[in-house]
């Protein structure tokens, strides 16, 4: 076995597909979870809820069970790993992990359901998934963000997956042809 880390041995996933991955999976919940949403304004009891068990079922069973791929990093080819042992993480760690990173997404989401009506709520709420997002950015090696960290785990690029990025890349380099 290499004592070499694991994040030097695996392509790194630049921190912009990362948090497109994110933000993919974010809106899929934050979509199927307003759908329950009473007509009353306000934020919601049961859309918190739902929130949660659709960020852990899509975040940490289907991961689990889809070779370490949610929906935002299958469709953009990439997957988690165990830091430790280079493979796919257990149910529990993933849990963990989920864990921190979905109440740092349910409570953006709340500060996002506010909106500008009150900015500073609005800057309180997401700051939280900034902070853990943030941590990334200043890990120049292994760009491991807070939740990555307690969990032991990383995010490497795969070769399964819809490649999305790529895909609209060739869309806007065929249309900006097409208009010269």
């Amino acid at each position: 076995m290499s004592i070499e880390p694991v994040y030097t041995r695996f392509p790194k996933v630049p921190i912009e597909r990362r948090a497109a991955a994110f933000g993919i999976d974010f809106v899929a919940v934050w979509l199927l979870s307003s759908l329950v949403r009473a007509n009353t304004p306000g934020f919601q009891l049961l859309q918190m809820l739902v929130f949660i068990l659709l960020w852990l079922g899509m975040r940490v069973v289907l991961v689990s069970s889809n070779q370490g791929q949610s929906l935002g990093r299958w469709a953009l080819d990439m997957k988690v790993l165990d830091a430790k042992y280079s493979k796919i993480p257990g149910l529990l760690m993933l849990a963990k992990r989920e864990g921190i990173l979905g109440f740092c997404a349910l409570l953006a989401m709340i500060g996002l359901s506010i909106g500008m009506a009150n900015g500073m709520s609005l800057l309180l709420l997401t700051a939280p998934l900034a902070a853990d997002c943030g941590v990334a950015m200043a890990d120049n090696d292994a760009q491991q963000a807070f939740h990555d960290r307690i969990a032991k785990t990383i995010v490497i690029q795969s070769r399964r997956g819809f490649s999305l990025d790529i895909r609209l890349k060739k869309l806007f380099a065929q249309v900006r042809r097409r208009m010269k």
